[in-house]
Protein backbone atom coordinates (compact mmCIF):
# COMPACT_ATOMS: atom_id res chain seq x y z
CA UNK A 1 0.00 0.00 0.00
CA UNK A 2 1.24 3.57 -1.01
CA UNK A 3 0.67 6.52 2.14
CA UNK A 4 1.87 9.68 0.95
CA UNK A 5 0.39 11.83 3.80
CA UNK A 6 0.31 11.56 7.57
CA UNK A 7 -0.18 13.16 10.70
CA UNK A 8 1.74 12.95 13.63
CA UNK A 9 2.58 13.67 17.01
CA UNK A 10 6.37 14.50 18.31
CA UNK A 11 7.87 16.01 21.35
CA UNK A 12 11.32 16.34 22.83
CA UNK A 13 12.38 14.60 25.73
CA UNK A 14 12.04 16.39 29.04
CA UNK A 15 15.30 17.96 30.65
CA UNK A 16 16.07 15.87 33.44
CA UNK A 17 15.64 17.79 37.29
CA UNK A 18 19.01 19.25 39.15
CA UNK A 19 19.18 17.90 42.62
CA UNK A 20 20.00 19.51 46.05
CA UNK A 21 22.75 17.96 47.97
CA UNK A 22 25.60 18.73 50.06
CA UNK A 23 29.41 17.28 50.71
CA UNK A 24 29.79 15.40 53.72
CA UNK A 25 33.44 15.03 53.06
CA UNK A 26 35.10 13.89 56.18
CA UNK A 27 37.80 16.92 56.86
CA UNK A 28 35.62 19.00 55.19
CA UNK A 29 33.88 21.55 57.06
CA UNK A 30 31.10 23.90 55.33
CA UNK A 31 31.65 21.78 52.15
CA UNK A 32 28.49 23.33 50.82
CA UNK A 33 25.55 22.38 48.16
CA UNK A 34 27.08 19.64 46.04
CA UNK A 35 24.09 19.10 43.84
CA UNK A 36 24.32 18.52 39.84
CA UNK A 37 22.10 19.56 37.34
CA UNK A 38 20.34 17.10 34.89
CA UNK A 39 20.76 15.99 31.46
CA UNK A 40 19.15 17.61 28.46
CA UNK A 41 16.30 15.82 26.91
CA UNK A 42 16.45 14.07 23.47
CA UNK A 43 15.77 15.49 20.56
CA UNK A 44 13.06 13.64 18.11
CA UNK A 45 15.38 14.46 14.03
CA UNK A 46 13.46 13.10 11.03
CA UNK A 47 16.46 11.75 8.82
CA UNK A 48 15.97 10.97 4.95
CA UNK A 49 16.33 7.06 4.31
CA UNK A 50 16.87 6.36 0.10
CA UNK A 51 15.20 2.93 1.25
CA UNK A 52 12.00 4.26 1.63
CA UNK A 53 9.63 4.83 -0.44
CA UNK A 54 6.21 5.35 1.51
CA UNK A 55 4.87 7.19 4.90
CA UNK A 56 4.01 3.22 5.89
CA UNK A 57 5.52 3.43 9.14
CA UNK A 58 3.54 6.20 10.40
CA UNK A 59 0.18 4.79 9.29
CA UNK A 60 0.83 2.79 12.73
CA UNK A 61 3.02 4.95 14.51
CA UNK A 62 1.68 8.09 15.28
CA UNK A 63 2.97 9.55 18.48
CA UNK A 64 7.17 10.22 18.85
CA UNK A 65 8.33 11.01 21.82
CA UNK A 66 12.09 11.68 23.23
CA UNK A 67 13.41 10.19 25.97
CA UNK A 68 14.07 12.33 29.24
CA UNK A 69 17.42 13.28 30.15
CA UNK A 70 19.05 11.62 33.76
CA UNK A 71 18.41 13.88 36.70
CA UNK A 72 21.38 15.03 38.29
CA UNK A 73 23.75 13.50 40.65
CA UNK A 74 25.56 14.04 44.04
CA UNK A 75 29.10 15.74 44.10
CA UNK A 76 28.29 18.66 41.32
CA UNK A 77 28.39 15.49 38.65
CA UNK A 78 25.90 16.55 35.90
CA UNK A 79 23.11 14.09 34.97
CA UNK A 80 23.51 12.43 31.31
CA UNK A 81 22.09 13.67 28.07
CA UNK A 82 19.40 11.56 26.64
CA UNK A 83 19.68 9.55 23.39
CA UNK A 84 18.46 11.30 20.23
CA UNK A 85 15.70 9.58 18.86
CA UNK A 86 16.07 9.51 14.74
CA UNK A 87 12.92 8.61 12.64
CA UNK A 88 13.62 7.52 9.14
CA UNK A 89 11.47 9.05 6.48
CA UNK A 90 11.84 9.24 2.37
CA UNK A 91 13.29 10.94 0.40
CA UNK A 92 10.21 13.99 -1.27
CA UNK A 93 9.31 14.16 1.91
CA UNK A 94 7.37 18.10 3.37
CA UNK A 95 7.45 18.27 6.60
CA UNK A 96 5.00 21.22 7.56
CA UNK A 97 3.87 22.46 11.00
CA UNK A 98 -0.19 21.60 11.07
CA UNK A 99 -0.55 24.43 13.64
CA UNK A 100 1.01 27.44 11.18
CA UNK A 101 0.82 25.81 8.14
CA UNK A 102 4.85 26.85 7.64
CA UNK A 103 6.52 24.39 5.84
CA UNK A 104 9.72 23.20 7.78
CA UNK A 105 11.50 21.63 5.77
CA UNK A 106 11.67 19.69 1.63
CA UNK A 107 13.75 16.58 2.51
CA UNK A 108 15.25 15.02 -0.47
CA UNK A 109 19.09 14.12 0.38
CA UNK A 110 19.87 10.82 1.55
CA UNK A 111 21.15 11.16 5.04
CA UNK A 112 20.19 14.76 5.31
CA UNK A 113 18.75 15.24 9.13
CA UNK A 114 16.30 17.91 10.61
CA UNK A 115 15.39 18.44 14.22
CA UNK A 116 11.14 18.66 14.36
CA UNK A 117 11.06 18.68 18.20
CA UNK A 118 13.85 19.95 20.45
CA UNK A 119 14.55 18.26 24.08
CA UNK A 120 14.22 20.37 26.99
CA UNK A 121 16.87 21.48 28.95
CA UNK A 122 18.40 20.18 32.23
CA UNK A 123 17.49 21.75 35.79
CA UNK A 124 20.65 23.35 37.95
CA UNK A 125 21.31 21.53 40.79
CA UNK A 126 21.54 23.72 44.46
CA UNK A 127 25.44 24.40 43.54
CA UNK A 128 24.09 26.62 40.96
CA UNK A 129 22.55 29.15 42.86
CA UNK A 130 25.40 29.91 45.72
CA UNK A 131 25.88 33.18 46.67
CA UNK A 132 27.27 34.98 49.27
CA UNK A 133 24.37 36.13 50.80
CA UNK A 134 23.03 32.35 50.23
CA UNK A 135 26.10 29.78 50.35
CA UNK A 136 23.69 26.74 51.06
CA UNK A 137 20.93 27.17 48.80
CA UNK A 138 18.42 24.19 49.54
CA UNK A 139 16.51 24.74 46.07
CA UNK A 140 16.90 23.26 42.60
CA UNK A 141 15.77 23.58 39.36
CA UNK A 142 13.04 20.89 37.00
CA UNK A 143 13.97 19.77 33.78
CA UNK A 144 12.78 22.05 31.00
CA UNK A 145 9.65 20.32 29.13
CA UNK A 146 10.84 19.49 25.27
CA UNK A 147 8.71 21.15 22.57
CA UNK A 148 5.97 19.52 21.47
CA UNK A 149 3.94 19.94 17.98
CA UNK A 150 1.57 18.41 15.41
CA UNK A 151 3.10 17.69 11.95
CA UNK A 152 2.31 16.14 8.38
CA UNK A 153 4.07 14.57 6.08
CA UNK A 154 3.48 14.75 2.27
CA UNK A 155 5.56 13.04 -0.01
CA UNK A 156 5.92 13.92 -3.51
CA UNK A 157 7.52 10.78 -5.31
CA UNK A 158 11.23 11.38 -5.87
CA UNK A 159 11.52 9.92 -10.13
CA UNK A 160 13.69 10.89 -13.02
CA UNK A 161 10.26 10.40 -15.16
CA UNK A 162 6.80 11.04 -14.57
CA UNK A 163 4.08 8.76 -17.02
CA UNK A 164 0.53 11.70 -17.08
CA UNK A 165 -2.42 11.38 -19.17
CA UNK A 166 -6.14 10.77 -18.22
CA UNK A 167 -7.23 7.59 -16.72
CA UNK A 168 -6.96 4.26 -19.28
CA UNK A 169 -4.69 5.69 -21.85
CA UNK A 170 -2.30 3.23 -20.66
CA UNK A 171 0.46 4.22 -18.70
CA UNK A 172 0.24 1.48 -16.09
CA UNK A 173 0.79 -0.78 -19.12
CA UNK A 174 3.53 1.13 -20.10
CA UNK A 175 5.89 1.07 -16.91
CA UNK A 176 4.67 -2.96 -16.29
CA UNK A 177 6.67 -3.27 -19.71
CA UNK A 178 9.58 -1.30 -19.44
CA UNK A 179 10.40 -2.40 -16.25
CA UNK A 180 9.93 -5.03 -13.34
CA UNK A 181 7.06 -3.11 -11.65
CA UNK A 182 4.04 -4.69 -11.45
CA UNK A 183 1.19 -1.90 -10.85
CA UNK A 184 -2.49 -3.03 -11.03
CA UNK A 185 -4.09 -2.62 -14.46
CA UNK A 186 -7.66 -2.66 -15.68
CA UNK A 187 -9.75 -1.55 -18.26
CA UNK A 188 -11.99 1.15 -15.96
CA UNK A 189 -10.76 4.44 -14.86
CA UNK A 190 -8.40 4.80 -11.63
CA UNK A 191 -6.80 1.54 -11.84
CA UNK A 192 -3.80 3.17 -10.25
CA UNK A 193 -4.90 4.98 -7.49
CA UNK A 194 -1.16 5.64 -6.02
CA UNK A 195 2.23 6.18 -7.74
CA UNK A 196 3.74 2.99 -8.72
CA UNK A 197 7.94 3.25 -9.02
CA UNK A 198 10.00 0.90 -11.47
CA UNK A 199 14.05 1.24 -12.48
CA UNK A 200 14.23 1.11 -16.37
CA UNK A 201 17.02 -0.40 -18.01
CA UNK A 202 17.39 1.41 -21.26
CA UNK A 203 19.62 -1.16 -22.30
CA UNK A 204 23.08 0.73 -23.32
CA UNK A 205 23.96 1.21 -19.80
CA UNK A 206 21.93 3.43 -19.17
CA UNK A 207 19.04 3.59 -16.42
CA UNK A 208 16.35 5.57 -14.75
CA UNK A 209 13.33 5.50 -11.94
CA UNK A 210 10.14 5.62 -13.97
CA UNK A 211 6.85 6.73 -11.82
CA UNK A 212 3.33 5.45 -13.20
CA UNK A 213 0.73 8.64 -12.12
CA UNK A 214 -2.50 8.37 -10.75
CA UNK A 215 -4.46 9.65 -14.16
CA UNK A 216 -5.51 13.78 -14.75
CA UNK A 217 -8.88 14.46 -15.07
CA UNK A 218 -10.34 17.78 -15.80
CA UNK A 219 -10.58 20.49 -12.78
CA UNK A 220 -7.36 18.48 -11.12
CA UNK A 221 -5.82 21.44 -10.25
CA UNK A 222 -8.93 22.63 -8.12
CA UNK A 223 -8.80 19.61 -6.13
CA UNK A 224 -11.51 17.57 -8.54
CA UNK A 225 -11.07 13.61 -8.49
CA UNK A 226 -7.49 13.20 -7.10
CA UNK A 227 -6.72 16.81 -7.72
CA UNK A 228 -3.63 18.20 -5.69
CA UNK A 229 -2.72 14.00 -4.50
CA UNK A 230 -1.76 13.46 -8.15
CA UNK A 231 -0.10 16.91 -9.18
CA UNK A 232 2.21 17.51 -6.13
CA UNK A 233 4.04 13.71 -7.30
CA UNK A 234 4.42 15.74 -10.63
CA UNK A 235 6.26 18.67 -9.38
CA UNK A 236 9.50 15.88 -8.35
CA UNK A 237 9.51 14.81 -11.84
CA UNK A 238 12.63 15.57 -13.85
CA UNK A 239 11.14 15.30 -17.33
CA UNK A 240 7.59 14.28 -18.26
CA UNK A 241 5.90 11.30 -20.99
CA UNK A 242 2.72 12.63 -21.81
CA UNK A 243 0.68 9.38 -22.83
CA UNK A 244 -2.10 9.86 -25.43
CA UNK A 245 -4.81 7.01 -26.28
CA UNK A 246 -3.63 7.92 -30.23
CA UNK A 247 -6.65 5.77 -31.14
CA UNK A 248 -9.74 7.14 -29.14
CA UNK A 249 -10.87 4.21 -27.60
CA UNK A 250 -12.57 6.60 -24.81
CA UNK A 251 -13.71 8.56 -27.22
CA UNK A 252 -11.71 11.58 -26.40
CA UNK A 253 -10.04 13.90 -29.12
CA UNK A 254 -6.28 13.33 -28.06
CA UNK A 255 -5.21 16.79 -28.88
CA UNK A 256 -7.59 18.27 -26.49
CA UNK A 257 -6.88 15.92 -24.15
CA UNK A 258 -3.18 16.56 -24.38
CA UNK A 259 -4.72 20.84 -24.07
CA UNK A 260 -6.39 20.11 -20.85
CA UNK A 261 -3.70 18.44 -18.91
CA UNK A 262 -1.48 20.60 -19.89
CA UNK A 263 -3.78 23.93 -18.92
CA UNK A 264 -4.19 21.81 -14.95
CA UNK A 265 -0.48 21.28 -15.16
CA UNK A 266 0.24 25.21 -15.38
CA UNK A 267 -2.99 26.28 -13.26
CA UNK A 268 -1.34 24.25 -10.39
CA UNK A 269 2.23 24.90 -11.01
CA UNK A 270 3.52 27.51 -13.56
CA UNK A 271 6.72 25.65 -13.43
CA UNK A 272 5.23 22.58 -14.86
CA UNK A 273 4.51 24.30 -18.31
CA UNK A 274 8.52 24.45 -18.44
CA UNK A 275 9.27 21.17 -17.47
CA UNK A 276 10.67 19.06 -20.53
CA UNK A 277 8.61 16.83 -21.86
CA UNK A 278 7.93 14.18 -24.96
CA UNK A 279 4.85 13.10 -26.08
CA UNK A 280 3.92 9.51 -26.51
CA UNK A 281 0.97 8.79 -28.84
CA UNK A 282 -0.04 5.23 -27.26
CA UNK A 283 -2.02 2.44 -28.56
CA UNK A 284 -0.86 3.05 -32.56
CA UNK A 285 -2.02 -0.98 -32.87
CA UNK A 286 -5.60 -0.37 -32.81
CA UNK A 287 -7.46 0.69 -35.83
CA UNK A 288 -7.93 4.39 -36.83
CA UNK A 289 -4.65 5.34 -34.67
CA UNK A 290 -2.68 6.39 -37.94
CA UNK A 291 -5.68 8.74 -39.17
CA UNK A 292 -5.36 10.15 -35.56
CA UNK A 293 -1.99 10.97 -34.98
CA UNK A 294 -1.94 12.24 -38.46
CA UNK A 295 -4.78 14.96 -37.38
CA UNK A 296 -2.37 15.28 -34.35
CA UNK A 297 0.46 16.32 -35.57
CA UNK A 298 -1.37 18.93 -38.03
CA UNK A 299 -3.21 20.48 -35.05
CA UNK A 300 0.14 20.55 -33.09
CA UNK A 301 1.75 22.36 -35.43
CA UNK A 302 -1.12 24.88 -36.18
CA UNK A 303 -0.48 25.65 -32.10
CA UNK A 304 2.81 26.48 -32.63
CA UNK A 305 4.05 23.94 -29.96
CA UNK A 306 5.23 21.09 -32.54
CA UNK A 307 8.87 22.41 -31.97
CA UNK A 308 9.07 22.52 -28.19
CA UNK A 309 8.01 18.74 -27.75
CA UNK A 310 9.17 14.95 -28.93
CA UNK A 311 6.81 13.25 -30.46
CA UNK A 312 6.94 9.47 -30.24
CA UNK A 313 4.57 6.61 -31.74
CA UNK A 314 4.21 3.33 -30.14
CA UNK A 315 2.28 0.99 -28.63
CA UNK A 316 2.61 -1.16 -25.12
CA UNK A 317 0.82 -4.02 -26.22
CA UNK A 318 3.17 -5.02 -29.24
CA UNK A 319 6.23 -3.35 -27.88
CA UNK A 320 6.43 -1.11 -31.40
CA UNK A 321 8.33 2.21 -30.85
CA UNK A 322 8.84 1.36 -26.97
CA UNK A 323 12.82 1.03 -27.18
CA UNK A 324 12.63 4.50 -29.33
CA UNK A 325 10.81 6.10 -26.42
CA UNK A 326 13.48 4.65 -23.85
CA UNK A 327 16.08 6.17 -25.99
CA UNK A 328 14.98 9.84 -26.31
CA UNK A 329 13.70 9.71 -22.49
CA UNK A 330 17.38 9.12 -21.67
CA UNK A 331 18.99 11.42 -24.16
CA UNK A 332 16.50 14.27 -22.99
CA UNK A 333 17.33 13.15 -18.98
CA UNK A 334 20.84 13.59 -20.15
CA UNK A 335 20.08 17.52 -21.09
CA UNK A 336 18.26 18.09 -17.47
CA UNK A 337 19.75 18.93 -14.30
CA UNK A 338 19.88 16.17 -11.94
CA UNK A 339 18.80 18.03 -9.37
CA UNK A 340 15.16 18.45 -9.03
CA UNK A 341 14.50 21.97 -9.45
CA UNK A 342 13.77 21.73 -5.88
CA UNK A 343 13.99 25.49 -5.41
CA UNK A 344 11.74 26.14 -8.23
CA UNK A 345 8.39 24.02 -6.79
CA UNK A 346 6.54 26.16 -4.76
CA UNK A 347 10.08 27.88 -3.59
CA UNK A 348 10.57 25.71 -0.71
CA UNK A 349 14.02 24.82 -0.77
CA UNK A 350 16.03 21.79 1.59
CA UNK A 351 17.96 24.16 3.82
CA UNK A 352 18.20 25.26 7.06
CA UNK A 353 17.32 28.72 7.95
CA UNK A 354 19.38 30.73 10.95
CA UNK A 355 17.54 33.41 12.81
CA UNK A 356 18.76 35.64 15.24
CA UNK A 357 17.64 34.04 18.46
CA UNK A 358 14.42 35.87 19.96
CA UNK A 359 13.93 37.66 23.46
CA UNK A 360 11.25 35.77 25.79
CA UNK A 361 8.24 37.37 25.64
CA UNK A 362 8.02 38.70 29.34
CA UNK A 363 4.80 40.21 29.18
CA UNK A 364 2.21 39.76 31.20
CA UNK A 365 -1.89 40.73 32.09
CA UNK A 366 -3.24 41.29 35.78
CA UNK A 367 -6.93 41.68 36.58
CA UNK A 368 -9.72 40.91 39.24
CA UNK A 369 -12.12 37.78 39.14
CA UNK A 370 -14.00 36.84 42.43
CA UNK A 371 -12.68 37.78 45.71
CA UNK A 372 -9.15 37.86 44.27
CA UNK A 373 -6.92 38.27 41.53
CA UNK A 374 -5.33 36.91 38.44
CA UNK A 375 -1.67 36.96 36.83
CA UNK A 376 -1.51 35.41 33.20
CA UNK A 377 2.08 35.20 31.45
CA UNK A 378 3.34 32.33 29.10
CA UNK A 379 6.68 33.27 30.80
CA UNK A 380 6.07 33.22 34.62
CA UNK A 381 3.88 29.72 34.27
CA UNK A 382 7.35 28.31 32.50
CA UNK A 383 9.27 29.75 35.30
CA UNK A 384 7.40 28.01 37.67
CA UNK A 385 7.59 24.73 35.98
CA UNK A 386 11.21 24.61 36.30
CA UNK A 387 10.80 25.73 40.30
CA UNK A 388 10.03 23.26 43.15
CA UNK A 389 7.56 25.63 44.59
CA UNK A 390 6.27 22.59 47.08
CA UNK A 391 9.57 21.94 49.21
CA UNK A 392 11.75 24.74 49.56
CA UNK A 393 11.53 28.30 51.02
CA UNK A 394 14.46 29.57 49.52
CA UNK A 395 12.37 28.91 46.21
CA UNK A 396 9.39 30.75 46.93
CA UNK A 397 11.64 33.63 47.96
CA UNK A 398 13.32 33.37 44.88
CA UNK A 399 10.21 33.62 42.98
CA UNK A 400 8.89 36.47 45.21
CA UNK A 401 11.86 38.02 43.59
CA UNK A 402 11.49 37.47 40.26
CA UNK A 403 7.77 38.52 40.10
CA UNK A 404 9.33 41.70 42.00
CA UNK A 405 11.65 42.29 39.09
CA UNK A 406 9.13 41.95 36.26
CA UNK A 407 6.78 44.89 38.27
CA UNK A 408 3.68 42.26 38.97
CA UNK A 409 3.63 43.30 42.42
CA UNK A 410 3.49 47.03 41.11
CA UNK A 411 0.60 46.31 39.13
CA UNK A 412 -1.40 44.22 41.57
CA UNK A 413 -1.28 47.48 43.97
CA UNK A 414 -2.65 49.32 40.68
CA UNK A 415 -5.68 47.37 40.28
CA UNK A 416 -6.41 47.58 44.28
CA UNK A 417 -4.04 44.12 45.57
CA UNK A 418 -3.83 44.31 49.24
CA UNK A 419 -1.99 42.63 52.46
CA UNK A 420 -4.01 39.00 52.76
CA UNK A 421 -5.61 38.78 48.92
CA UNK A 422 -5.20 35.85 46.83
CA UNK A 423 -3.32 35.94 43.61
CA UNK A 424 -4.04 32.78 40.97
CA UNK A 425 -1.19 32.37 38.74
CA UNK A 426 -1.39 28.92 36.90
CA UNK A 427 -2.48 26.48 38.77
CA UNK A 428 -1.14 27.96 42.28
CA UNK A 429 -2.73 30.44 44.51
CA UNK A 430 -0.52 32.64 46.27
CA UNK A 431 -1.35 35.41 49.40
CA UNK A 432 -0.20 38.99 48.66
CA UNK A 433 1.75 41.50 51.25
CA UNK A 434 2.01 44.46 50.65
CA UNK A 435 6.10 43.91 51.56
CA UNK A 436 6.50 42.91 47.58
CA UNK A 437 6.55 39.59 48.69
CA UNK A 438 4.05 36.44 47.33
CA UNK A 439 3.27 33.76 50.06
CA UNK A 440 2.42 30.76 48.42
CA UNK A 441 -0.91 29.26 49.52
CA UNK A 442 -2.32 26.22 49.31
Amino acid sequence: MFVDKAKIFVKGGDGGNGIVSYRREKYVPNGGPAGGDGGRGGDVIFRVDEGLRTLMDFRYQRHFKGEKGERGKVKSMHGANAEHMVVRIPPGTVIIDDESEAIIADMTQHGSEIIVAKGGRGGRGNCRFATAANPAPDFCENGEEGQERTITLELKVMADIGLVGFPSVGKSTLLSVVSAATPKIGAYHFTTLSPNLGVVDVGDGRSFVMADLPGLIEGASEGVGLGHDFLRHVERTRIILHILDMSGSEGRDPFDDWVKINQELEMYNPILAERPQIIVANKMDMPDAEEQLALFREQLEASGDAEKHQLVAMSSLTKQGVQELLYKAADLLATVPDTRLIEEVKDVAERKVYTLPQEEDRSFKVGKENEGFFVESAAIEKFMKRVNLNNSYDAIMRFARTMRKMGVDAELRKIGAKDGDIVRIGDYSFEFFEGSDFSYHE
